[in-house]
């Protein structure tokens, strides 16, 4: 209950659709033959018309191809769109080259196939792609044509400049990289780990539905069993034969256990049963009972107080959640765990502690963020480092505040603090509303 499993759950894949690309691609060869007309026509400045154009060309031609052979909407592969962006790089080197190297302004368009990958790609391909446009900014620093510039006044800037240009770019590619990778990375996680909480909570309500149909099936079967049951007696009764007799007998006696079991299924899934609402004594005994043979003494005090105990649904979220902290505590104690309990009239407190190692410093402060682990689950498969991140959400989800906090030294260990506005934690009816 702690983890997911990897089996369970994969993390969506990173991908960028064709059709991004090639809008990003037919939106450069629109820019630069506006650049290279009002350049050339506009400001009337020399320029390289023919193999600008001959490299603009071949790019649209390389966009009507990809558009032609394959499927706009088609996902990319991270490799595949890393090398159409790597293209890009390349055919604005050549355009940079024939105007003006670093010199030209447009030359911090370098910039934005490495910032697009970082949002979207793994990271050794924003990283791949950084380089390859350092290393061509470099070779612009020394191999250029001249920029387009009035040939009555030539435009010379001192060596100086262009190296803080070139320094420039360098560190806009990978400081702005960096943070775009970092932002998409945090998103990406989140949205995982929501997607995995969803995951259990739909599990859960399947659970819950579970008792609907078995209800429904207990109230279908009893009729044919009723039947079963009354002409296996008439028959009990008429039958001489010593043989035949036992084995109707049997016959009987079977079909009243299937309706007994039957009778036990239907009370326990009927709306309004005892098991329905539960008070907080009972709830905190239904989470711990399960881990109480496991070597670990699990200590409960619930507080005497003079307001009476507050009474609230059997709620899958809640039974989850402060099931699933238990569980961490009792794994990570050496000898015992606490579980403390008191009320009055606005709030309900639980708290949770053991004597274990305690949580690190480092994460303390993070912990209950998606995929933070530091250790390694039980399980063959091993963990995705969302235990914590998913009983947190169920809870919070249900109206309650959740904090982390070690024990004061020189005692040891974790100490976890949940509280409910107590009317909230009355309030709450079905498992539906807690997700809604």
């Amino acid at each position: 209950m702690t983890e997911l499993a990897a089996s369970d759950f994969r993390p969506a894949q990173r991908h960028i659709r064709l059709d991004t690309i090639l809008r990003l691609r037919w939106l450069a060869v629109l820019g630069q033959l506006a650049a290279i007309f009002i350049v050339a026509q506009g400001l009337e400045f020399n320029v390289e018309i023919v193999p600008c154009v001959s490299i603009i060309a071949l790019s649209a031609a390389l966009n009507l191809a990809l558009q032609t052979v394959s499927n706009p909407l088609q996902r990319l592969e991270p490799m595949q769109a890393a090398g159409l962006l790597a293209l890009n790089i390349v055919e604005l080197a050549g355009l940079l080259f024939f105007t003006g190297g670093l010199q030209n302004p447009f030359s911090f368009l370098f910039l934005a196939p490495v910032l697009i990958s970082a949002t979207a790609l793994p990271a050794r391909f924003p990283f791949g792609l950084g380089v390859l446009a350092v290393a061509r900014a470099s070779v612009l620093f020394f191999f250029h044509l001249p920029l387009p510039w009035n040939s009555d006044d030539p435009l010379v800037l001192p060596p100086i400049y262009l190296v803080g240009v070139w320094l420039s770019i360098a560190l806009a590619i990978g400081v702005t990289s960096l943070y775009s990778f970092q932002v998409t990375e945090e998103a990406r996680k989140l949205a995982d780990a929501l997607a995995a909480t969803e995951l259990v909570l739909t599990r859960e309500q399947h659970l819950t539905q579970l008792d609907g149909l078995a209800a429904a099936a207990a109230h279908e079967l009893g009729t044919p069993l009723a039947t079963i049951f009354l002409i296996s007696r008439e028959l009990e009764k008429t039958v001489k034969e010593p043989n035949f007799a036992a084995d109707l007998k049997t016959l009987r006696e079977q079909t009243q256990r299937c309706r007994d079991i039957l009778s036990k299924i239907t009370q326990l899934s009927s709306t309004g049963a005892p098991f329905d609402r539960m008070k907080l004594s009972e709830l905190i005994e239904e989470v711990v009972a399960p881990h109480r043979d496991f070597g670990v003494d699990i200590k409960v005090r619930i507080a005497v107080a003079i307001v009476a105990e507050p009474v609230g649904s059997r709620n899958p979220a809640i039974l989850y959640g402060v099931g699933n902290i238990v569980e961490n505590a009792v794994d990570f104690a050496r000898t015992t765990v606490e579980v403390n309990a008191w009320w009055n009239k606005d709030t309900i407190e639980l708290v949770i502690s053991d004597d274990g190692p305690g949580i690190p410093p480092d994460i303390l402060n993070r912990i209950g963020e998606p995929y933070l682990s530091r250790r390694r689950s039980k399980d063959e498969g091993g963990g995705l480092g969302l235990g914590v991140f998913i009983a947190r959400t169920l809870l919070e989800r249900t109206g309650a505040k959740v904090s982390f906090t070690n024990r004061t030294f020189p005692d040891h260990g974790a100490v976890v603090q949940i509280t409910w506005p107590r009317d909230r934690f009355e309030a709450i009816e079905t498992f539906e509303e807690t997700i809604g």
